[in-house]
């Protein structure tokens, strides 16, 4: 019943008495975990993430012994600029392309017979004869990023936005620790996607002319 906006927004208003008597398995699971995994979080902070952060400062000094200043500094909470090159790579004997377009979001959907996670929007369907499908959808760049970058512009060497950060490949999940512009790929949305489906889709035009400016 949690899929349910309605007995979500119930239990906002609510509050934790109406979760309480909630008879919804969802909750019922979440309620015998939570002890147990409160237990495990602290253990993993403590253990884990504490030491993590001890040995970051560690490893800074270890690299600036090696490389100098060919290396930039451990993150200080200030932007930084990644420079990488928008670049396919071919992985187990299978070529992944450096960009798909918004027509393969609609073929990838029917691939998997239109299942969640790969369903699109009733809106797209809707508008799909509006959409330029050659529109490139996402493409995959050797920027190095890491967890918490989601959202940072794509710029082109002209300073012009071409997209933004929301994801990586199975392959940057070591970027934490070791980055390889072999297989690592960013994952970006085009700033022409983005365009053009808030023109042919959410009718946003006013927005993108202001995007625009």
């Amino acid at each position: 019943s949690l899929a349910d906006v309605k007995i979500r927004r119930h239990l906002v208003q609510k509050g934790f008495s109406a979760i309480e008597t909630l008879d919804d398995p969802m909750i019922t699971l979440a309620t015998m975990v939570d002890s147990a995994s409160r237990r495990v979080r602290k253990i993993f902070e403590d253990e884990v993430r504490s030491v993590e952060r001890q040995a970051y400062a560690k490893i800074a000094d270890g690299q600036f012994l090696l490389r100098g200043t060919a290396t930039y500094p451990d993150a200080t909470f200030t932007p930084r600029l990644s420079i990488g090159m928008v670049l396919g790579y071919k992985d187990e004997g299978e070529i992944f392309p450096f960009q798909t377009t918004i027509g393969e979001a609609f073929t990838h959907e029917n691939h998997h017979e239109s299942k969640s996670p790969w369903k699109l929007p009733e809106s797209w369907h809707k508008n799909m004869d509006k959409l330029d499908l050659s529109t490139p959808m996402n493409f995959i760049s050797t920027a190095d990023i890491v967890g918490g970058n989601s959202g940072s512009p794509v710029v082109n060497r002209s300073g012009e936005l071409v997209g933004i950060i929301f994801d990586g490949n199975i392959h940057s999940i070591t970027s934490d620790y070791l980055y390889s512009n072999t297989v690592s790929r960013a994952i970006s949305v085009h700033s022409s996607a983005v365009r053009e489906v808030l023109t042919n889709v959410y009718n946003a035009s006013k927005l993108v002319t202001e995007l625009a400016d």
